[in-house]
């Protein structure tokens, strides 16, 4: 049996909504795009959303709108994927890495001692699907020693007046927080749509507005659609409609629009979402809990308690007391069984690039002890039960493996 790690849900809706795609004889940004930022701020209860060509267009996007430039710091966390930080540098910032916690997303705590007078902003990740603690985060925030510490050098943090806090919820879609979608807990919250995630549009992302009310939400949605178009005042379906030839460019902006043929494939999906395909990700989750709470070197994920619920995005699978050799050996053992699985995320101080420019993973032992110990496991709709237990045997199997084969060893060592 071969079991893929992530394939995109395509069923005949989505191939009907690509379809009446092709047939209107629009193709690029316009009124698929339009439905699908409606749906966005159906499902997320969000003031405004912004579709683009991807998280990170996205996150660069809005670090410049928001001001951030040279001399600038924004706080990350060091576990999570490079485009995190690299939005950052794009901007001409310095990423500001801190450790985690062990629910694997940024630790509140490392965030407050990483604050100075050059933070504008923080960028928290929600993991696997598992939102961050933003209570704390926001409450950190909003404190008198923190806003002290802000130093305004543009409109938008002068009228903000505090550090911006944006979610990368590339993998949380979703989710909830204090029983309300977890985007609506940050000032900005930017989903991905690439191709292995809970929705796609092959590439693509979204930004959702949550700014305090004293910004007007729809002229910067107006602002942005227009940013994100070369800064042009006319998109292309609006001069298509004839007599509207004539544009003119507005601002220094970027070409990071999100075309009506990406946007129909998850315009599609996100019809389904909350009813189909969340559900049945969540019930695979339980299943492998289910199973893997009966042995000793299983630690649970979080995925639901009082506060939060996750989308169900990543399975993180990790063991009790392996190193990262071993690791890599149970891996390669439940790939020779067909079963194709993966690892969120290597740190980025481990990373050639920004081990180069100075990061040190030592800095970080939260990350490196839970990303050494980690497996991401097949979770997605079309996983059928057969499937499901097909990837229990061939985890359990390897994992029995290689706990078996270390105890030899030790015992031989030992004689």
């Amino acid at each position: 049996m071969n079991i893929s790690f992530s394939p995109p849900f395509i069923d005949q809706n989505v191939i009907n909504e690509v379809m009446d795609t092709l047939k209107s004889g629009w193709i690029t940004s316009g009124p698929k795009v339009k439905e699908l930022e409606q749906e966005i701020v159906r499902l997320t209860k969000s003031k405004s959303a912004v579709c683009v060509n991807s998280w990170t267009s996205g996150a660069i996007m809005m670090l410049k709108w928001f001001g951030v430039k040279e001399g600038d710091e924004v706080i990350v966390p060091a576990y999570s994927y490079c485009a995190t930080a690299l939005c950052v540098l794009h901007c001409g910032a310095t990423p500001v890495m801190v450790d985690i916690s062990d629910d694997l997303t940024i630790d509140p705590q490392r965030i407050k001692q990483a604050i100075t007078s050059k933070t504008k902003a923080i960028i928290a990740v929600d993991i696997a699907g598992w939102p961050c603690d933003y209570n704390m985060i926001k409450a950190l925030l909003k404190s008198p020693r923190v806003r002290g510490l802000f130093v305004p050098n543009s409109e938008q943090q002068r009228r903000l007046g505090r550090i911006l806090l944006i979610s990368d919820a590339a993998h949380s879609i979703g989710a909830t927080y204090m029983g309300h979608s977890a985007a609506i807990c940050s000032d900005v919250t930017i989903f991905s749509f690439h191709a292995v995630k809970n929705i796609t549009t092959a590439e693509g992302g979204c930004i959702c507005l949550n700014l305090p009310g004293n910004f007007d939400h729809e002229e910067e949605y107006k602002f942005l659609k227009i940013f994100s178009l070369n800064g042009q005042n006319k998109d292309a379906y609006t001069k298509s409609k004839g007599g509207n030839w004539k544009y003119d460019i507005l601002y220094e902006g970027l070409k990071i629009n999100m075309p009506d043929i990406c946007a129909a494939i998850g315009l599609a999906q996100l019809r389904q979402y909350k009813n189909i395909l969340l559900p049945s990700r969540k019930t695979i989750a339980s299943k492998y809990c289910d199973v893997f709470s009966s042995y000793s070197w299983f630690i649970p994920p979080s995925l639901e308690d009082f506060t939060r619920e996750s989308s169900y995005h990543i399975f993180p699978l990790r063991i009790k007391n392996i190193t990262e050799a071993q690791r890599d050996q149970i891996i390669d053992e439940i790939v020779s069984h067909g079963v194709i699985v993966n690892v969120h995320f290597i740190p980025m101080p481990m990373l050639t690039y920004f081990k180069k420019t100075g990061y040190n993973i030592a800095d970080y032992p939260n990350s490196y002890k839970n990303y050494a110990c980690e497996i991401s496991l097949p979770i997605y709709p079309n996983l059928t039960n057969e499937d499901t237990d097909y990837v229990i045997d061939a985890v359990i199997s390897a994992v029995q493996l290689q706990l078996k084969n270390s105890k030899l060893q030790q015992l031989s060592h030992v004689e």
